[in-house]
């Protein structure tokens, strides 16, 4: 796991409630990273913070609001890259899905 500081918690949305918002000088775990549109910026998903339908349209933090260890920067490059390497659809994964009818 990947730990990261929020170094920036302004400007939040205000289809974002404060209770799913990030707190400046709070520690988050990294879930998962993407380049988000129309931005073309890294953005974060957090373990501790569920960004669901009804913070739509948002649901990533973008990356410039986190610092991190120095320690940890090569591990947070193989993170993103492997997180970069997951390409796959939601039909795909049906197609993997074995469903059996309930008698």
């Amino acid at each position: 796991m990947i730990k990261c500081l929020c170094i920036n918690d302004n400007n939040k949305p205000i289809q974002i409630p404060n209770e799913k918002w990030l707190e400046k000088g709070r520690e988050y775990t990294l879930l998962f990273s993407m380049t988000v549109l129309p931005q073309k910026q890294l953005a974060f998903q957090v373990n501790e913070i569920d960004l669901d339908d009804s913070c739509s349209p948002y649901t990533w933090f973008l990356a410039n609001r986190f610092a991190f260890r120095e320690e940890d920067l090569q591990r947070l490059i193989e993170f993103i890259q492997d997180c970069n390497q997951i390409t796959f659809s939601v039909n795909e994964l049906v197609k993997e899905i074995n469903i059996n009818e309930i008698v």
